[in-house]
């Protein structure tokens, strides 16, 4: 253990090993297509994180103990919003309940003890083993007023892949989100123009999700020929 988190200041990790939700084969995890990479007897378990349990260490109570007060002020069970608390690693992760998801942003922004006043990015994670919450968006936050970075996480089912849009909070999330939905088929609810980012407006599918095929079109570079993945050669 460091100095620092022996002084509190940056939360140890946490042992438990949380919930395991199945098994990851071959180095993408990918379920269609030809995986070359060599891993292809590569198998290891796939596990959420459990919720940590309290003091969480450093800074990190005096953030849960300021959101849980300003969501009871709203009159909102912060038990429903916030449905585990994780620090793993050093980092703290709120797990929030899809339909909070924009006040608890407008929160995390707004309040003084708080003051989450950017939010660099959000990032799609396809788990298709974690049924009814196949679909993973989560977001980093950060504090410029005390100089703290935090994490928001929502799930959504593959059977209903929509989570609140919160650009309207955080203005620079609009091709964060867009970027998104277009290779994981997220679709943000609220957003000022949803389409895709980086592939063609007509493309099938989301090419990030882990049962996309891994195949694709020969790529040029500066004279040589490089195969698509599933016609690379095979080190398995």
């Amino acid at each position: 253990m460091s100095d620092e988190q022996e002084n509190g200041a940056v939360p140890a990790a946490r042992g438990d090993v949380g919930e395991a939700i199945g098994e990851r084969r071959g180095m993408f995890g990918a379920s269609a297509g030809g995986d070359t990479s060599g891993y292809g007897g590569l198998v290891r378990t796939v596990r959420m994180p459990a919720p940590s349990s309290r003091p969480y260490g450093g800074w990190f109570d005096e953030v849960a103990d300021e959101l849980e007060g300003a969501l009871e002020e709203q009159g909102l069970t912060p038990e429903h919003v916030v449905e585990k608390t994780v620090v793993d690693r050093g980092e703290l992760t709120f797990h929030i309940a899809r339909e909070h998801l924009l006040q608890v942003a407008r929160t995390l922004r707004d309040d003084p003890a708080l003051r989450f006043e950017t939010c660099t990015g959000v990032s799609g994670v396809h788990y298709p083993e974690d049924r009814g919450r196949e679909l993973h968006a989560v977001y980093h936050l950060r504090s410029l007023t005390h100089n703290r970075l935090i994490r928001l996480e929502v799930t959504a089912p593959d059977a209903d892949p929509h989570v609140p849009s919160v650009v309207e909070v955080y203005p620079t999330n609009d091709w964060h989100e867009r970027e998104t939905y277009d290779f994981f088929g997220l679709i943000f609810d609220g957003h000022p123009a949803l389409t895709r980012i980086m592939m063609p407006d007509d493309w099938q599918g989301f090419p990030q999700r882990k049962e996309y095929p891994l195949g694709g079109i020969p790529v040029e570079y500066k004279g040589a020929q490089i195969p698509a993945p599933d016609q690379r050669r095979s080190y398995s």
